[in-house]
């Protein structure tokens, strides 16, 4: 039998272990259901050693000895503060929280995983371990400025690890299919913060003071003229606006002040310091015209890579189970992704992975409407379990 269809027998399991993880979502560094759900099934496996608390509400399985190489496999807990709209009967019961990333799937797979891996330690004489890692706070950090992975790396998950793989699902992908591709698989994000203030003034005499309102029109201009005309047009790069709101609550006052915010997404880390210095260039018109302003950074998450020969064998494996045409080659993408400090410890890829509930809803990430196909799951499982499977037994080159 192979790998796939032996997960395929875990479906209705997978299923169970998703819907229950996905009513009772929990915000980073909360997850403390969710991980004792992943100790308490890792235990019920048997033959794994389970460690909680790593990384604050972490969790990690090991499989196997050290009679030769570790491979580790990461899945994301945590979910976010949305309110869910759909009408299923699995929604989230936890009002304005929501599994709106597919991190519910990413648990449940990787317990499939041990799953699918218990049994073949057993049946073959395998040199190695496996280390599961079931981490928080992939979504936000916490006072320190740290996300799960790196509080998990902290606490010496990522120790003695050769590779490290994981998957994310894709709800706008079909079901069925991946995305790999070596190089930069996610982007670097930041953050940035920008105050424009002047007098403000009556609304009836706005000739008798200084509108920030005003002086935004062109900070807004300059601002998305970065990206067309002061960054290399080869280095990819975006600036995105997300809150932009006036100090005035009252339709007859002009405000003393202007806040915008926003994030930034790059690869390069040149241009990652060239676009802090253009923002707040463009910031600094408002000085010009008569105002002032404040600008502030805060730096996220670091861009991620996929390794070349990691990359290549996960593209074997899929190839293999699925098929060649299941293969999309260019798995890049701007979203950000903690899984990137894994990858600065060890070798890694990040696998994508087609899970479109083709049901005519919109139901993209970080949407009250996301939702997948749980077809997927069994597939996530055996990739998963065969690439480290393969590993393992040193058919991978």
């Amino acid at each position: 039998m192979s790998m796939i269809e032996r997960a395929r027998a875990l479906q209705d399991e997978l299923i169970r272990l998703r819907r229950d993880i996905h009513s009772h979502p929990e915000l980073g560094f909360q997850e403390t259901r969710t991980a004792a759900l992943v100790a308490d099934t890792l235990t019920e496996i048997g033959g794994i050693r389970v460690q909680t608390g790593v990384g604050i509400t972490g969790v990690v399985g090991e499989l196997g000895d050290e009679s030769g190489p570790t491979i580790a496999i990461r899945a994301d807990m945590d979910a976010l503060p949305i309110h869910e709209a759909n009408d299923s009967g699995y929604r989230s019961q936890s009002d304005g929280v929501m599994h709106a990333c597919g991190h519910d799937a990413h648990t449940a797979m990787l317990l499939g995983a041990a799953h699918l891996l218990r049994e073949r330690f057993a049946a073959e004489n395998l040199r190695g371990r496996v280390r599961f890692l079931f981490q928080p706070s992939e979504e936000s950090w916490d006072k320190e400025g740290k996300s799960g992975a790196m509080r998990m790396i902290d606490d010496g998950a990522l120790k003695n690890v050769d590779v490290v793989i994981a998957l994310h699902v894709n709800s706008t992908a079909p079901v069925g299919t991946v995305a790999t591709g070596s190089g930069w698989r996610s982007a670097a994000v930041d953050t940035f913060h920008g105050w424009i203030t002047a007098s403000g003034g009556h609304g009836a005499f706005p000739h008798k003071g200084i509108d920030p309102t005003f002086l935004m029109l062109p900070v807004l201009t300059a601002i998305h003229g970065i990206r067309a005309r002061r960054l290399s047009p080869l280095e990819p790069g975006v600036i995105s606006i997300g809150t932009l709101r006036s100090n005035s609550n009252a339709p007859n006052v002009i405000g003393s002040e202007v806040y915008l915010n926003g994030t930034i997404r790059t690869f390069d880390e040149d241009v990652r310091a060239q676009i802090p210095a253009e923002l707040e260039q463009a910031f600094s018109i408002a000085r010009t015209l008569g105002g002032d302003y404040r600008f502030e950074l805060d730096r996220g998450y670091i861009a991620g890579w996929n390794d070349e020969k990691v990359n290549t064998w996960a593209e074997q494996v899929c190839t293999d189970l699925l098929g060649k045409e299941a293969i999309n080659p260019d798995g890049k993408s701007m979203a950000g992704e903690d899984f990137a400090y894994m990858c600065r410890e060890a070798p890694g890829v990040m696998i994508g992975l087609g899970a479109m509930l083709d049901d005519g809803v919109n139901r993209a990430h970080h949407t009250p409407f996301f939702d997948i196909d749980e077809r997927c799951m069994p597939i996530g499982s055996a990739i998963v379990a065969e690439t480290a499977l393969r590993y393992l037994r040193g058919e991978l080159k």
